[in-house]
């Protein structure tokens, strides 16, 4: 992919100097992703513009459902009761929500069963399609800039791992901030680089996920950020069962397999089970309650590998 090019780091508005390739792990792009980092809140970004074919809906990102997604219902209910308690401490039910970037919309659907006004946002086919159909939930497709939503209007806005997939982070808080009514809460959740499991899995860190991932926030160019766009921090945890644990997992196991997250990209219906890497995988199970109890001790000393935010509109 071409440089960068001398634009100013997302986050913070620093310097960007080349870093490093990386390997995007998804067949659909196999070419290696350039990464330029800030010099300033060290949070990089992936070089380049977009691929020209909506990654949203392809590859990892495809329609089918995962495997054993049956049976991973009760912890994916559990995720969003975590969630919710984010919200919560923003606004308590039956407050107004929207679900910025509602993939599927199972969030959006969670909030509702919990007494909240919820809708949702979504920019791909594919989830809004899939919100219809799965969970009875009519999503908006649209960019968050472009969204339909007045403003003033809203309690509480949930951006959960969606800012670093867009092209402009600080056009989307913008857009966030003018929703909100005075006072109003944002949730947000991002991978953190300047986590221990980004350290231990290198170019080939399970939260990379080149190219989708746009922006790769480190939690001080996130806090800037916000700060920047009109929020005022509140809460920050770095403890979370959401993505971590198995993100530091896998992104010791990445070190030795061929395929970057192959568990992931197999459990997505996007990697075949005939490789070298399912030997290697089922070798380092064992290794989970290790990859766990790592992982929670970084967490309690703030580089989790994903970072939870409860902001308020100034």
């Amino acid at each position: 992919m071409p440089s960068a090019g001398p634009q100013p780091c997302p986050a913070c508005g620093g310097p960007l100097v080349p870093w490093r390739t990386v390997p995007s792990g998804d067949p659909v792009v196999p070419e290696p992703v350039e990464l330029w980092r800030c010099a300033t809140c060290a949070t990089a970004v992936t070089a380049g513009a977009p691929p020209a074919v909506d990654l949203h809906d392809a590859g990892a990102y495809s329609e089918d459902s995962p495997r054993g997604s049956g049976i991973a219902s009760p912890v994916l209910a559990r995720f969003d009761r975590a969630r919710l308690e984010l919200v919560a401490a923003g606004a308590r039910a039956p407050a107004r929500v929207v679900d910025a970037g509602a993939g599927r919309g199972r969030f959006v659907a969670a909030a509702r069963e919990a007494g909240y006004e919820a809708r949702g946002v979504e920019p791909s086919r594919r989830g809004v399609d899939a919100g219809l159909a799965h969970y009875g939930v009519l999503l908006e497709r649209s960019a968050i800039e472009d969204a339909a939503v007045e403003d003033g209007s809203v309690d509480v806005v949930t951006l959960w791992h969606v800012l670093e997939h867009v092209d402009d982070p600080r056009a989307a808080l913008r857009a966030i901030h003018r929703w909100l009514r005075p006072g109003g809460a944002l949730v947000v959740g991002v991978p953190n680089l300047s986590s221990v499991q980004a350290v231990v899995g290198g170019p080939r860190w399970y939260h990379l996920d080149v190219p989708r991932h746009r922006t790769h926030f480190t939690a001080a160019g996130l806090r800037t950020l916000l700060r920047a766009e009109g929020f005022r921090i509140e809460q920050e945890r770095h403890v979370l069962l959401e993505h971590n644990p198995f993100g530091m997992w896998q992104s010791a196991v990445n070190r030795l397999t061929r395929t970057p997250s192959y568990l992931f990209h197999l459990l997505k219906r996007n990697a075949p089970w005939r490789s070298p890497d399912l030997v290697v995988t089922l070798l380092a199970l064992p290794l989970l309650p290790l990859a766990a109890l790592l992982e929670y001790a970084a967490g309690r000393r703030g580089r989790g590998g994903t970072v939870a935010i409860l902001a308020r509109r100034d």
